[in-house]
């Protein structure tokens, strides 16, 4: 008789739900109140936590509309920055220290049109790449790591309403609650694991972090790969503008002036009067009606343009090719790319990290198409060392890929050996 693997047949206990420790603060709007703020924060200790709401999918911009910050000895603050257009006041308060954020690209744009810059931070959500961690969202590493859950249900409603209601406040106060005791778990498994280096130069990088501008955004319309012909393509870059001018004047999300798939079903059909534009799919609603005159102007403008001024379905960028098509363009450059993914997707294993927090695929693709023309082996590791640092990558990357793409750079301009011919078996 075997012994029961589960004895005990209860439920697990549930994971508790966060819940604030001070209570709900009130909303930060007037100059009386932010003064207080900011000679709090001054007089706390430690690291401050530092969190943003954006009104994504309802606004055309990316502005804050709520800003979160808890520091020990302070408390929790929810400060509203539209009635202040900008906070010098609270830059100065929070001078010197280091902020905590969690996945900080997204809400340091944002941070910046206010005035505040970090004069250091730690990214909770990198640290959890960095050290493995499958999933890397907060609501995962709290549970992970805290035993906590959080409440994630309004993480996408229209932080631009005013009054704020207090169950969405509450959602985002908590969400600075757990930064600093989560912060102090990462670093100490950071520097267990001796990643704390490169944690640092991660997180050093990330203070100047600049989003890149889109070139040809309105090449990422949905669908426009449905498009055929490049006059097509022009009605289609004619409607992006439109729409996007509309959208920003009016601080919308563009696609609640027009959707994507109308803009691709005009272009496919270019309707140049009213009547026709308005049965074409996807043409219905306020957006659709109330500037009907821009989007027939914006069709008839691509259907004049000389066929010079059309645009082609995939310009020309100034990195290396696409890589399915190394191997037709650059044999030997298709030899060193597949040499490298390997050893460095095994490498990135080894250390337990994601491949492109180990280095920028980009960086990688851009080095072994164009590498340096020295084959002797120190020039050769200086030189590419160089290159991946003018790319951006950091010296601890550059540490532990320099290497590889020498040996890939070096192995793949050997010929590669021909087969062994066939044993020939015993004579009859």
């Amino acid at each position: 008789m075997t012994s029961d693997p589960h004895p005990d047949d209860s439920e697990p206990t549930p994971i508790p739900l966060l819940t604030l420790r001070d209570g709900l603060p009130p909303v930060v709007d007037t100059d009386a109140a932010l003064r207080d703020v900011c000679d709090r924060l001054a007089a706390g200790s430690g690291p401050v936590a530092i969190d943003a709401e954006r009104a994504s999918g309802y606004r055309y911009s990316s502005r804050a509309y709520l800003i979160q910050l808890r520091r020990e000895g302070a408390g929790t603050f929810l400060v509203d920055p539209i009635p202040f257009g900008s906070l010098p006041q609270l830059q100065e308060a929070l001078d010197g220290t280091e902020w905590i954020l969690h996945a900080a690209t997204q809400d340091l744009p944002c941070l910046a049109e206010v005035g505040l810059h970090p004069a250091a931070l730690f990214d909770t959500e990198l640290a959890g790449r960095l050290l493995g961690y499958p999933r890397v969202g907060l609501a995962t590493l709290v549970e992970s790591l805290l035993g906590a859950r959080l409440a994630k249900e309004h993480s996408a409603v229209d932080w631009s309403t005013r009054p704020l209601p207090g169950p969405w406040l509450e959602y985002a106060a908590l969400d600075v609650e757990v930064l600093v005791e989560l912060r102090a778990l990462l670093h100490a498994e950071l520097v267990a694991a001796g990643k704390d280096g490169w944690a640092q130069e991660e997180f050093d990088h990330l203070r100047s972090f600049q989003p890149t501008p889109r070139v040809d955004a309105w090449r990422r319309t949905s669908g426009v790969h449905r498009v055929k012909g490049r006059r097509a393509l022009a009605a289609v870059r004619a409607l992006w503008e439109v729409r996007d001018s509309i959208a920003e004047q009016r601080d919308v999300t563009p696609g609640r002036i027009l959707p994507d798939s109308a803009i691709v079903a005009a272009a496919q059909e270019l309707p140049l009067d009213r009547d026709t534009l308005l049965r074409t799919k996807g043409f219905h609603g306020r957006g659709a009606d109330r500037y009907a005159s821009r989007w027939v102007a914006a069709l008839r403008e691509a259907a004049g343009l000389p066929e010079a001024e059309l645009p082609t379905r995939a310009p020309r960028g100034d990195g290396p090719p696409l890589a399915r098509a190394w191997a037709e363009k650059d044999p030997v450059a298709a030899r060193r790319l597949a040499l490298a993914r390997d050893a460095v997707a095994a490498r990135a294993e080894e250390l337990e990290l994601p491949v492109e927090n180990l280095l920028t695929p980009d960086y990688l693709r851009r080095t072994l198409w164009t590498p340096p023309a020295t084959r002797d082996p120190e020039a050769l590791a200086v030189a590419v060392a160089d290159q991946l640092a003018a790319y951006g990558a950091r010296p601890w990357q550059v540490d532990l890929v320099g290497p590889i793409l020498v040996d890939a750079i070096i192995g793949a301009d050997q010929p590669p050996e021909p087969p062994e011919p066939p044993s020939e078996g015993p004579q009859a």
